[in-house]
């Protein structure tokens, strides 16, 4: 029997693999699979050899701080996955984690296929990691086209898949009535996935709530969470007493909500594609520690975070960034975008025709081609 062990660092990487390898199965039913995985990845079934919160680290600091645990997870890993044996090595994202154990697998076993999924934003920053990745990559799946010439130049198989969280697929209706109280509008917030980002914005988002429901009555605020911080976050919300606002972690119940909402509020990071894949009009918000900020704003080589602001190269998504990520701002913002509907189109529009160029409706029968090809 075939083996594939599934590497992933991130919540956001877990519920992406997951959709490819759900597509796997169905195709080819009798592999043998072993994980770093999460909530996604367990839901197939599939076990993890520990919780992926124990490697979920924010920012430069933490990395640092954690850092002789983090090398101790990856020399773990790397030996569990060893004593598995698999004919494919499966890793998604977080390459500063999953490429490190992929690099040591294949120098203890060359013949271990090693399958990345979602390049290195080497168009963001640290250009000459594509040389390093040849040496231990046989393929890289990439979520956008312009991706591809990089890898190209040096010779690395790469196939662009499109992104499988923007697949278009038949979900069933779901009354969300007994979510959404007294006939309001559904509003949507992301406050993150990690304890971390949770814990910066909560309060912030909290204030900027409290600004909404001085001007508007007619909102409901949900809070999308992950299974994990469902329950911290339903606390927060009883300790405020909001009569408007509510949590959930049901990933279909979520779809629902958000393809209903007015608006959102999201955390920067992949959300923010299934955002506009909604057609919804948003806001991106993020706050790190200042030692984090500055480290990053030197080594990144573009103006914004979000992806569809970097290939508009504009700021068709606004931005609200570190000292912009207070209440005030986040509240004169999307007071300002409510009470103009043009620009609301237009945010939907301009975000439409980039999402487009890499929006296929066949991404994780590609990605799981490539993997059936290297077993």
């Amino acid at each position: 029997m075939k083996k594939i062990f599934i590497l992933t660092a991130e919540p956001s990487g877990d519920k992406l693999v997951s959709k490819i390898i759900l597509k796997l199965k169905e195709s080819k039913p009798n592999i043998e699979y072993l994980s770093v995985g999460g909530t996604y990845v367990k839901a197939l079934g599939i076990r993890s050899i520990y919780d992926l919160n124990k490697v979920t680290f924010l920012g430069f600091t933490k990395v640092l701080l954690n850092v002789f645990k983090i090398k101790k997870k990856i020399n773990y890993t790397v030996n569990e996955i060893i004593r598995f044996n698999p004919d494919i090595l499966f890793s998604v994202d977080s390459p500063d984690f999953t490429l490190r154990i992929a690099k040591k697998v294949k120098e203890i076993k060359p013949s271990i296929k090693t399958i990345h999924l979602v390049a290195p934003q080497v168009w963001v920053w640290r250009e000459h990691r594509v040389k390093k990745l040849k040496k231990f990559l046989d393929h890289v799946l990439l979520l956008f086209p312009f991706e591809k010439k990089y890898f190209d130049n040096e010779n690395i198989d790469s196939t662009f898949i499109g992104h499988p969280l923007l697949e278009n697929s038949k979900k069933k209706k779901i009354d969300i009535s007994n979510i959404i109280k007294n006939n309001k509008f559904p509003f949507s917030i992301f406050p993150g996935s990690r304890s971390s980002e949770i814990k910066i914005l909560i309060p912030i988002l909290f204030k900027f709530i409290k600004m909404m429901n001085m001007k508007y009555t007619n909102f409901f605020f949900i809070f999308h969470c992950t299974s994990e911080h469902f329950q911290k976050i339903e606390n927060l919300l009883l300790k405020e007493d909001f009569k408007n606002c509510a949590a959930t972690f049901d990933d279909k119940i979520k779809s629902q909500i958000l393809e209903s909402s007015i608006f959102a509020v999201a955390k920067s990071g992949t959300i923010s594609l299934e955002i506009c894949s909604a057609k919804v009009p948003s806001i991106i918000i993020y706050k790190m520690n200042m030692i984090n900020f500055l480290i990053l704003k030197m080594l990144v080589k573009v103006r914004f975070a979000n992806i569809v602001n970097i290939l508009s190269n504009k700021e068709v998504i606004p931005e609200l960034l570190q000292s912009k990520c207070n209440p005030e701002t986040i509240f004169n913002t999307v007071d300002k975008l409510l009470n103009n509907k043009e620009a609301l189109k237009d945010q939907v529009l301009n975000s439409q025709k980039i999402i487009n160029t890499f929006k296929t409706d066949k991404s994780s029968v590609l990605a799981s081609t490539v993997l059936i090809n290297h077993l």
